[in-house]
């Protein structure tokens, strides 16, 4: 087994009018995100965070506006994940970003990360993603816009 890097990056993926997208995780039933991933090798994040959009969505991230927000989290890795990570690791550093498009777009999802997909207003995305960091970062969207 190949064991993840604990360093990710979490993209909010969201448009001008601040309609922000989530995915529901394939194996974690009614658990709402943004994108998110390990790193891979020793790519960049910026790398990390173009190759989960499209893995995830089939979205294009280099057609858009992609800023990294210069923001980490530190988190703990939930007990469910953890045997996936080297042995002995037991948090996450998570960096975010923001990918702002014009507009919703069509998304094509992996079938094998996550089941559906819904557009929110920021409020509600908001109120709906499981992770605190998650929830955070779609709360900085107005001031970010």
């Amino acid at each position: 087994m190949q064991y993840k890097q604990p360093i990710s990056a979490l993209v909010v993926i969201y448009t001008a009018a601040l309609d922000v997208l989530l995915l529901e995780r394939a194996d974690y039933p009614d658990a709402w995100q943004s994108v998110t991933g390990s790193r891979d090798g020793a790519e960049s994040l910026r790398e990390t965070a173009i190759r989960e959009v499209a893995e995830e969505t089939g979205i294009d991230a280099t057609q858009y506006a992609l800023t990294d927000w210069q923001q980490q989290n530190v988190y703990d890795i939930y007990a469910k994940w953890v045997h996936r990570y080297p042995p002995g690791t037991t948090h996450n550093t998570e960096h975010v970003f923001g990918l702002k498009l014009p507009q919703r777009v069509a998304v094509k999802l992996a079938p094998r990360e996550h089941v559906s997909y819904v557009w929110l207003p920021w409020q509600e995305a908001a109120v709906k993603v499981f992770s605190p960091s998650n929830r955070a970062a779609i709360l900085q969207l107005p001031e970010r816009n």
